[in-house]
C-alpha cells in the first residue's frame, strides 16, 4: 500500500481529533480523489506513490486555478480557502 495514502489516513484522523476543519476537509477531498483514480477503469487497483503524488499534484493545480478564477471574480474570500486548500495538499508533495 502506499506510503502517503497511509500518511493522509493518519492525519485525517489526527485533523479530526484537533477539530481542525480545514484539514479534515482537504485531506477527505484528496482521499476522495485517490479513490477515484484507484477505481478509474476496468479494474480497481491500488496506486503507488508515484501515482498518489500525480494525483495530489493534479488536486493542488486545481486549487491554485480555482483560486485565481476566484480572485478575478472578485471573491476573495473564497481564493483564501483554495489557497490554504493547495498549501495543505503540498504538504504531502515532494520539493520541486
Amino acid at each position: 500500500m502506499a506510503r502517503i495514502k497511509d500518511r493522509l489516513r493518519t492525519d485525517l484522523t489526527a485533523a479530526m481529533r484537533s477539530k481542525d476543519e480545514l484539514r479534515t476537509a482537504t485531506i477527505r477531498m484528496a482521499l476522495t480523489a485517490i479513490t477515484n483514480a484507484e477505481v478509474a477503469g476496468k479494474q480497481a487497483r491500488q496506486l503507488s506513490d508515484d501515482e498518489v503524488i500525480a494525483v495530489l499534484s493534479k488536486e493542488t493545480k486545481k486549487r491554485r486555478e480555482a483560486a485565481l478564477a476566484f480572485r478575478d471574480g472578485g471573491r476573495s474570500d473564497r481564493a483564501e480557502r483554495e489557497d490554504a486548500e493547495a498549501v495543505v495538499l503540498a504538504d504531502y508533495l515532494p520539493e520541486p
